[in-house]
């Protein structure tokens, strides 16, 4: 009950902090986007071949361009106060339609990069912290170093060729068979054979990243007095592991796991684009290219809703994990 009590006074304060970080988010978003070079309408006409004056004025009237900054700035905010993220000339579509469409398969993407990064991560971290100094250890460190090195797309363009060009195992792009009419289980599994590859190449650089900082957490911990008072007691290495050591060493790792989920969007918008996968990377690429700043915004804003969201849930965990950070 008490811990249940500390996890929803910690959800309140987080809460009220997020409100005026999320309405500075939009705010320093909207005067940034206006520093970019171009409008819609520029793009419109461009992909047009020609426009008169009387062409460009009307076009940037209809989209509200022609007003002044702190107006529309207004608009927009009295908008975001109805839930109504605007109206995207590109797609001719309201934006917060076009961004449920490409959130799914985002978030499962990152989930799932996510899922394999801090999993893969802290099996390779215990490995080379209970194998310090050996053969094992140093092979794993320069693994996981090469990981880190190389870029997420190099990965990407290698494992289409290896898995899909030169095995034919794995489908090279796309979120699914196109035409497929298939029920849940067949569906879901014919999902997962197209994500493998987008997923596996989004998370092998934070792989490295958490199991350097699993071995490090877990060698510090096993030199801490908790842990020579659970080996005094007689308890066994497996319990002491699992229970003292690890435990505290994933406080860290879930701190990182946090961050990096923000971090995991600017890298999907590569992957989803050498995957051709329909994500938010691909509409937030499409939309930079046709200056449709409102869906950039819209999926600006959503991100940070969403970062906000996992680093509450992280703040959670850790309360769970180490009560005394609650406290």
């Amino acid at each position: 009950m008490k811990s249940i009590r500390r996890s929803l006074r910690k959800a309140g304060q987080i809460v009220l902090q997020a409100i005026p970080t999320v309405l500075i988010i939009v705010i320093l978003n909207f005067f940034l986007l206006q520093l970019a070079p171009g409008d819609a309408a520029d793009v419109i006409a461009a992909e047009a071949g020609s426009a008169t004056e009387e062409t460009m004025s009307a076009l940037r009237e209809s989209m509200g361009l022609n007003r002044a900054m702190l107006i529309q700035l207004g608009d927009y905010l009295s908008s975001l106060a109805h839930l109504d993220l605007g109206y995207s000339p590109r797609y001719s579509a309201p934006v917060l339609d076009l961004i449920l469409q490409r959130l799914p398969g985002t978030l499962a993407l990152m989930g799932t990069a996510l899922v394999i990064a801090v999993g893969l991560g802290v099996l390779l971290g215990a490995i080379m912290s209970s194998f310090a100094g050996t053969v094992k250890d140093r092979t794993l460190s320069i693994l996981s170093l090469l990981f880190y090195s190389i870029p997420g797309f190099w990965i990407g363009l290698m494992l289409i060729l290896l898995f899909s060009v030169k095995l034919g195992w794995l489908p090279s792009g796309g979120s699914g068979t196109i035409g497929a009419d298939l029920a849940f289980w067949p569906g879901l599994l014919d999902r997962l054979r197209y994500m493998i590859l987008p997923a596996t190449s989004l998370s092998l650089f934070y792989v490295a990243i958490y199991a350097r900082l699993t071995r490090a957490a877990m060698l510090e911990m096993r030199n801490q007095d908790f842990v020579r008072t659970a080996r005094a007691k007689g308890l066994s290495p497996l319990r002491i592991t699992f229970s003292h050591v690890l435990r505290n060493a994933l406080i860290p790792v879930t701190t990182m796991a946090g961050l990096h989920f923000g971090n995991m969007l600017g890298g999907a918008v590569v992957v989803e684009t050498v995957f051709s996968w329909p994500g938010l990377g691909r509409l937030a690429f499409e939309a930079v290219m046709a200056r449709d700043f409102k869906v950039l915004l819209g999926i600006l804003l959503l991100s940070s809703l969403v970062v906000i969201f996992v680093n509450a849930l992280v703040d959670l965990l850790q309360t769970r994990l180490d009560p005394r950070i609650g406290a």
